[in-house]
């Protein structure tokens, strides 16, 4: 059975068509009777491709394969996953196969069914972008932003519009589509920015966060811009009266989106319970929603691409309705579908429209080419007016005008529609792929937010006075990690003269939506908002304050962010606040009983990214299996009424243990501290590993310990690791905190023979073995590492 479909499009003046005939069997043929009935009845016309269920999932394997095969070849340049995936499909395109019976076969029916497939992924990655998008975000941008994200788009488009009229001068600006065309080159997407900031991990940074909210304010532009030449589109080709209803229909339908839909959606999270799940109804409602969108938007005249991202807009990001979205369809639309949309936009590629391209797609090339340009030097000059340094405002120009997904799958529905033509469609095909190419490479060269924490300035405890402020910075996971600092705080009978700034961070996985936050609480102003994210641990904090005024400062920060990229949060925070020391919980925490409670190791890797890039000291905290001074947090006068607390500094020589004495006697200025220095010195002196400057300052930082009559100074002398584990395993139980230096990657004759039983190597081999279950007790370790002095 043959369907012909025909369409124009216009070079020039000149209006010329292009035809298609395709040709479908019918009934189609979805589930093969197997492959060995194939082979015994030997039927030269039943071959297992010929079936689009089998087909389709060859032509899925072959997709995989293919890309990951290129994508291991390209990632050492530092070429993005997404161009894998279009040269895989560029590969499998006619210019190599073309045998009907090939696993990848490309008949018409064959592409019509494995592009089904991916559109479905590319209407759905639409939406879930929407979801992540959060608009209220606009009204907060600064200024810079404001100008980056309107100038990258409406300048860009002027020069494009100027170029095209001076290509073709007897063109009308707003006919064949150039307008149009003309807001698709000078566009920003969204999506493609955040997804090559997290490729790149400076999600976090003051760069990723800036062209962020630059890369939202140009996304919504682009967005209005585009509605608008359609509008106009409309108006030229049909009439004043077509175009008004089309602006009539589209503005009833974000009513209802805005007012009905999204009201609706709210009351579904009002009546999850805090901190519950959605429910599995609500889920699919929504999810309902989002497959009939695509008909109504035909039903309101909405281009359909724009319905499923409108409706994602309305959905409430975060949890527990977006968060529940993004996590349970994104791994699959991500993973699965959206590659092999990518993949059959590069099969329509084809070269041979490069060379017998007409003059209209000649004009359309160089103006897109002149924009991208244009938009490079606005996204340049924005930044170095506004004195950003040179190479951050470089790669910021190279981040706005990167292309992606959104640009290639746009092209290719528009080419699909016979909105563009295939020459058209191969330029800009070219173009994305040398811009998706390029950009990541040099933003990785131009952008390194670690040099930031290169501090040639010592941010050490030793380096504080006693009678100065010390500033501090807590990390907060879970409920459990605000009683254990508390409780290390009370512990450390905090007094005047001794003051401590403490900045608590509390770090909240990013979910359902695409821009991190940062929220400094302020105590004055009781903003919902802000509250919702870490409203107990602000009260917790504030009651700690009160409880030591004059002694404690203290200001609660919440950051929500990746994962993998909480460290730049951190970082960022210690530079910021002039931090000396920061305080990081431990991944593992353990019963009263001794057995783990819970292990999450995410919060180990973020430790080792802090211990690696911090610009300051840095200390462990490892729960006890017991509160240090009793389980209830909320009652201050425990920490008070207790007549001493004993701790204990474990001392072998290095700057990581010069820094854990330090601290310990900065918290022994309290008479209600005891504070205990064990010094383990080598029987055999043979092995030692610290250097002269080493023993001086450690003698010098002894001495004074020595001389002090507040201070117990045991010294023991052992021979090898099994000597000194057993002697802390008989006075373990003595202490309520322990001190140790980290001592990464330094073994004397004191730990020989533990290294090979480290378990954890974030925290020393000291701190392992004290945090074994072979010792028990009532502890908490802090196992301390002192500022790392890097190079560039």
């Amino acid at each position: 059975m043959a369907n012909s479909n025909s369409s124009s499009y216009t070079t020039g003046m000149e209006e010329t068509k292009r035809s298609t005939e395709v040709c479908l069997t019918f009934p189609p043929k979805v589930i093969s009777p197997g492959l060995a009935t194939i082979l015994v009845e030997k039927d030269k016309d039943e071959q297992l491709m010929n079936y689009s269920g089998p087909r389709l999932h060859c032509q899925m394997v072959v997709i995989f394969v293919l890309t990951q095969i290129i994508h291991r070849l390209l990632k050492k340049l530092g070429l993005p996953l997404f161009i894998s995936q279009i040269l895989a499909g560029i590969l499998l395109s006619p210019m190599l196969f073309s045998d009907r019976h090939s696993l990848v076969n490309i008949s018409e029916d064959s592409v019509s069914v494995l592009g089904t497939v991916g559109a479905l992924g590319f209407v759905f990655f639409l939406f879930l972008s929407g979801v992540k998008m959060d608009l209220s975000l606009t009204l907060k941008s600064g200024k810079k932003a404001i100008c980056i994200g309107l100038l990258t788009v409406v300048v860009p488009l002027i020069f494009c519009m100027t170029t095209i009229k001076n290509l073709h001068p007897e063109g009308n600006e707003f006919s064949n589509k150039s307008f149009f065309l003309a807001v698709t080159y000078s566009g920003t997407s969204f999506p493609v920015i955040h997804s090559l900031l997290s490729e790149l991990k400076i999600l976090n940074s003051e760069l990723g966060r800036l062209g962020l909210s630059a890369a939202l304010i140009g996304d919504i532009v682009t967005l209005v811009l585009t509605v608008f030449s359609l509008w106009v589109k409309t108006g030229i080709e049909k009439g004043i009266k077509e175009a008004l209803m089309d602006v009539g229909l589209a503005l009833l339908f974000i009513v209802i989106v805005v007012f009905v839909l999204r009201p609706v959606m709210k009351w579904m999270v009002k009546r999850t319970p805090e901190a519950g799940q959605i429910k599995d109804m609500c889920f699919f409602i929504v999810v309902l929603a989002f497959m009939m969108s695509p008909r109504f938007t035909k039903l309101f005249r909405v281009y359909f691409l724009f319905g499923p991202f409108i409706l994602g807009l309305a959905v409430p990001d975060g949890p527990p309705l977006g968060s529940a979205l993004v996590e349970k369809l994104d791994p699959i639309i991500s993973g699965l579908f959206l590659p092999i949309f990518a993949t059959t936009c590069g099969l329509r590629f084809d070269p041979s429209y490069f060379k017998d391209s007409t003059k209209f797609a000649h004009h359309q090339a160089i103006g897109a080419v002149v924009t991208l340009l244009i938009k490079f030097v606005v996204s340049l000059l924005v930044p170095l007016l506004c004195k950003m340094p040179t190479r951050d405002s470089f790669a910021l120009a190279f981040i706005m005008i990167s292309k992606g997904i959104v640009e290639m799958g746009s092209y290719s529905i528009m080419n699909d529609s016979r909105v563009i033509s295939e020459d058209i469609f191969t330029h800009m095909t070219i173009v994305i792929i040398l811009v998706a190419s390029i950009v990541p490479i040099l933003v990785k060269k131009l952008y390194d937010p670690s040099r930031k924490y290169l501090c040639f300035q010592k941010r050490t405890i030793m380096n504080s006075k006693l009678n100065q402020e010390l500033r501090l910075i807590s990390c907060v996971h879970v409920p459990s990690n605000v009683s254990s600092i508390i409780n290390l705080f009370n512990a450390s009978c905090l007094i005047r003269d001794s003051s401590i700034a403490l900045d608590v961070l509390h770090l909240v996985k990013l979910s359902g939506r695409a821009t991190p936050l940062f929220i400094a609480h302020h105590k004055q102003k009781k903003t919902q908002p802000n509250k919702s994210y870490s409203e107990n641990v602000v009260l917790a904090f504030e009651q700690f304050e009160r409880d030591n005024r004059e002694a404690v400062s203290v200001n609660v920060f919440t950051a929500v962010s990746p994962p993998n990229l909480m460290y730049e949060d951190i970082c960022n925070l210690a530079m910021d606040r002039l931090t000396s020391f920061i305080i990081l919980p431990f991944h593992r925490r353990w019963y009263i009983d001794g057995s783990i409670e819970s292990e999450d190791q995410t919060i180990r890797s973020l430790n080792f990214d802090i211990l690696e890039r911090a610009p300051c000291s840095i200390g462990i905290l490892v729960e006890g299996r017991r509160n240090l001074k009793g389980s209830n947090v909320r009652d201050p006068l425990a920490s008070n009424n207790s007549s001493s607390y004993n701790i204990a500094v474990i001392f072998m020589g290095g700057q990581d243990d010069r820094e854990a004495l330090a601290l310990a006697k900065r918290i022994s200025q309290d008479k209600n501290v005891s504070l205990t220095v064990i010094h383990f010195k080598a029987a055999n002196s043979l092995g030692a590993i610290l250097t002269e400057n080493d023993r001086m300052l450690d003698d010098a930082m002894l001495s004074d310990i020595k001389q002090s009559k507040c201070l117990t100074y045991i010294e023991k002398q052992v021979k090898d690791g099994p000597e000194t584990s057993n002697y802390l395993r008989s006075i373990v139980e003595d202490y309520q905190l322990i001190i140790v230096g980290r001592r990464y990657k330094r073994e004397n004759p004191q730990t020989s023979g533990l290294q090979e039983w480290c378990e954890f190597q974030e925290i020393g081999i000291i701190g392992d073995l004290l945090s074994s279950a072979d010792f028990i007790g009532k502890y908490s370790l802090l196992i301390v590492q002192q500022q790392q002095q890097r190079t560039t």
